[in-house]
């Protein structure tokens, strides 16, 4: 059984990670918010030095390593934005650090990890397939293997937006947080509800890859055969333990939303926040406009939780036509 990570593992994370890392903005949005029906506060995690929320994490994570494990090095897997966190935070302390990512995986997170000094190996069609291979190597040569969902260090770390959400708009009603591995919402969903039980936090993933989703409806691990989405930051086919156990107990309500209502997001964020967002990060936009009478006349915090999507990606993106349906 993991160690569930605690509300004051989440203190202690935050003063580790102080000295490497800036707080980032939480912007309040007058025509988005006049658009949606309620007041619209965005946490810019797309704003951190790898684009993504994870590098909290990774930080919280390596920079606790004993010396033997250092020595020995890191590896992992990851569909980019844990691989870019791990890499970033080895390189600050001075450590070996291996990455596999799926053959697919986002080119522009993959120069980003190897710029920063990771090896980084394309191995199998999806996330499950690197992960497994990835366990199997540390297993063999004794690396430190580091889970992308199932290290309470990851948890904490992450959990730090809650704190600093909390502080910048201590009377939220509602937080809005996308799901991949779960780490986000579990350490968001701790902070909040120890701070304040009343506090809605709700989750968000991609239908085409509704595995945590699917496992917290039913209270079990859930594993779908395949994935088909546009983020490829929340493309898993498998839950995991730890973050699930959290979420079952602490989050109000998990939403899916299509590929279609990502894409608008994605769009609608760039036209009124002038914000980048990956597909991944542009989720929580996608429910708050699925959820906009629900959420009427609430203070809503959404967490823009990574900017790292391909100029590729985004053009296409751009030239699609807007669906009249959508915002």
């Amino acid at each position: 059984m993991y160690e569930r990570p605690t509300f004051q593992d989440v203190l202690k994370a935050k003063k580790r990670i102080a000295p490497y890392l800036l707080k980032t903005p939480l912007h309040y949005y007058p025509s988005l918010s006049e658009i949606l029906g309620f007041e619209v506060y965005i946490k810019h995690e797309n704003h951190q030095p790898t684009g993504s929320f994870k590098v909290r994490g990774g930080i919280n994570l390596i920079s606790q390593l004993s010396s033997e494990e250092r020595r020995r090095g890191v590896i992992t897997a990851s569909t980019g934005n844990h691989g870019q966190s791990i890499a970033y935070s080895s390189k600050l302390f001075g450590i070996k650090a291996t990455v596999f990512v799926p053959e697919k995986a986002n080119p522009d997170k993959v120069e980003t990890m190897r710029a920063l000094g990771a090896n980084v190996t394309l191995y199998g069609k999806d996330f499950e397939e690197s992960r497994l291979y990835a366990e199997k190597l540390a297993e063999e040569h004794g690396y430190r293997y580091i889970h992308a969902a199932n290290e309470p260090m990851l948890i904490a770390g992450v959990g730090t937006m809650g704190l600093e959400i909390l502080e910048d708009l201590p009377d939220a009603e509602t937080i809005l947080v996308p799901v991949g591995g779960g780490t986000e919402a579990a350490g968001i969903s701790i902070v909040a509800k120890t701070l304040n039980p009343r506090i809605e936090v709700i989750a968000v993933q991609a239908e085409g890859a509704p595995a945590v989703y699917l496992s917290w409806k039913e209270g079990r691990i859930v594993e779908t055969p395949s994935i088909n989405t546009i983020a490829d930051g929340l493309a898993t086919r498998r839950a995991f333990e730890l973050p699930l156990e959290i979420i079952k107990d602490l989050l109000n309500d998990f939403v899916l939303v299509s590929d279609e209502e990502i894409r608008s997001a994605v769009k609608l964020l760039l036209s009124k926040t002038h914000n980048v967002a990956e597909c991944a990060g542009a989720v929580t936009t996608a429910v708050a406009v699925k959820l906009r009478e629900r959420l009427k006349g609430r203070k809503v915090a959404l967490v823009l939780s990574g900017g790292n999507i391909t100029l590729e990606e985004l053009r296409k993106i751009l030239n699609e036509e807007p669906d009249p349906k959508l915002v």
